[in-house]
């Protein structure tokens, strides 16, 4: 808890089996060209929550290929059990998954809240037909879908790729991190007009815009401080680092609980 009376949920973090964290998050500074603050690994980000005030975190990893999916998917429902009250799960999936009714029910039987995807990193469009029977089951279980969007190096994630997507889908949940398109905002701003079925994180973003408070804020007037979710994107960011810079931002107390902790309680059903 923040300030003693701010409740928060860090809805976007990845953690990786120790003997490969080291390698994973490498190999993701490598496609950003960034370099981690932090190992990526759930001890870790325990010991960060319970020096920043954290009470509770998303946790997930991303399949770079179809056979990863099944092991991703029991590492991270056995490191929720580990903390079950300070770890919410979810699951991987991907485009090349023969069996996609097997992968929801493999997470809905871990007891995962939802799916994360990450279109660049994984080498697919958001609006790739072969998703489009994930999404129908998605839709019908009630599983949320975290997105990576956004990239101006790249067509896989950008909002022309989730905008058909969502309104195909009218009733399943995605939440587009880092405010519906990483390095291409104004991009996602013009496109998505308070769609009923997209909330969005915060996540990846401060370092990006230089801390950019003014900027950031517009953002979430744009999208509703209903429909954003405080994330830090650990291991690249220092989740004590991105909860500071964000409880800078001049926002009402109702706001801050909402984007702090009520949204990503409803979403994810916390």
């Amino acid at each position: 808890m923040v300030d003693k009376k701010y409740t928060v949920i860090d809805a976007h973090c990845h953690i990786y089996p120790e003997k490969i964290a080291e390698r994973a998050v490498a190999g993701t500074d490598a496609f950003y060209d960034t370099h981690a603050t932090c190992h990526g690994v759930a001890s870790e980000l325990l010991e960060i929550g319970n020096r920043a005030g954290i009470d509770h975190f998303v946790i997930q990893s991303v399949a770079t290929s179809p056979k990863q999916v099944a092991s991703i998917n029991a590492f991270i429902a056995a490191s929720v059990a580990t903390a079950p009250e300070r770890f919410t799960g979810l699951g991987a999936a991907h485009p090349e998954c023969a069996d996609q009714e097997e992968v929801v029910s493999q997470i809905k039987e871990l007891g995962l809240h939802g799916i994360k995807i990450h279109p660049d990193i994984q080498g697919f469009a958001i609006d790739d037909r072969r998703m489009f029977r994930l999404y129908e089951l998605c839709e019908a279980e009630g599983l949320p879908i975290l997105m990576h969007t956004g990239d101006h190096r790249y067509d896989f994630s950008n909002p022309n790729r989730l905008l058909p997507v969502l309104k195909a889908f009218p009733n399943l949940v995605v939440i587009g991190a880092h405010f519906g398109g990483w390095s291409v905002w104004d991009d996602a701003v013009r496109a998505f007009d308070r769609i009923p079925n997209l909330y969005v994180d915060c996540s990846s973003t401060f370092p990006f815009v230089n801390d950019d408070l003014v900027f950031v804020k517009n953002l979430i007037d744009y999208y509703g401080a209903d429909r954003v979710l405080f994330g830090s994107d650990f291991p690249m960011w220092d989740p004590v680092h991105e909860l500071e810079t964000f409880m800078k931002l001049n926002l009402s107390e109702s706001e801050r609980r909402m984007i702090l902790a009520d949204n990503a309680k409803k979403v994810y059903k916390i």
